[in-house]
């Protein structure tokens, strides 16, 4: 994805969510330090079969995750862990963007290997899609299953682009609420957010996965008028197991955001997890 790609996603895939949800789990707090140095904040609770979770663009671990009761439905009968992406939460933050790109992926390969996962189901929202894909790319065998939300795994040959049906555009009279809550975030770091958005990709940094090789289960969830068929028709084409699921009304941050989160997402999720569990490692 070029950086203007890239820029475009930031401004769709922004799930900066930081209201505490009645009765929210309380998670356990953990850090390490990845192969570059940089400080990496994780969260974790439960028990059981390991689930990794990967949030959006200026988004945190416990606003995506925890405040929203996703990692509580989950962690019933799962191990959870929910990382901070560099430049956000509680992670360090660089402010040059050459810590950035493709170590964002790394990272969590390398908080698995800290916590001695082998394979896990991994989610990730909006950016920590992008990040899933590269995962799949590179790292195919630390998957249980791979699944999506509010992103996907787009087409890229432009007579496929032309065949997506339309995408219906809105609007979510509650974006815009959503939009001015998340803004607020005290967490928010501008210069390495800004640092996120402009790595210098290059050539090859980005492989895109074949999905005709991708074996194991995948699920995309997606708000009605978050393009979920731009974002889903090249899997539904390529993918040998392959679920879409589609929330009515709901847009990029109402689908996933603490108030907002229609409980279609979460049960499309655990119900996603638990059909395809294998035993913890």
């Amino acid at each position: 994805m070029a950086t203007s790609r890239l820029c475009a996603l930031a401004s769709v895939a922004i799930v900066g969510l930081f209201a505490t949800a009645a009765g929210a789990v309380e998670p356990k707090h953990g850090d390490f330090t990845a192969s570059d140095g940089v400080k990496i904040h994780y969260l974790e609770t439960g028990a059981g079969t390991p689930v990794v979770l990967i949030h959006g663009y200026t988004g945190t671990a416990e606003g995506n995750w925890f405040s929203n009761g996703v990692a509580e439905a989950l962690a019933k009968k799962h191990r959870v862990i929910a990382i901070d992406c560099r430049g956000h939460g509680d992670s360090e933050k660089p402010h040059d963007p050459s810590k950035y790109g493709p170590q964002m992926a790394k990272d969590v390969v390398e908080l698995m290997d800290h916590l001695k996962i082998d394979k896990a189901h991994v989610h990730g929202y909006s950016m920590g899609g992008f990040i899933v894909t590269q995962l799949l790319a590179t790292a195919p065998s630390r998957f249980i299953t791979a699944s999506y939300g509010g992103s996907g795994v787009p087409e890229v040959d432009a007579e496929q682009k032309s065949k997506v049906p339309a995408d219906k555009p809105g609007p979510d009279p509650q974006e815009a609420e959503a939009t001015s809550k998340l803004r607020a975030h005290p967490k928010r770091d501008e210069e390495a957010l800004a640092a996120v958005r402009n790595y210098p990709w290059k050539d090859g940094q980005r492989p895109d996965v074949d999905l005709t090789k991708i074996k194991i289960p995948v699920l995309a969830i997606n708000g009605e008028f978050d393009g979920p068929n731009a974002k889903t028709n090249r899997m539904q084409r390529e993918l040998a197991n392959f679920k879409a699921v589609i929330l009515p009304g709901k847009s990029h941050l109402t689908a996933i955001m603490a108030g907002y989160i229609p409980q279609l997402y979460i049960d499309s999720l655990v119900d996603f997890i638990n059909a395809n569990d294998t035993p913890a490692k």
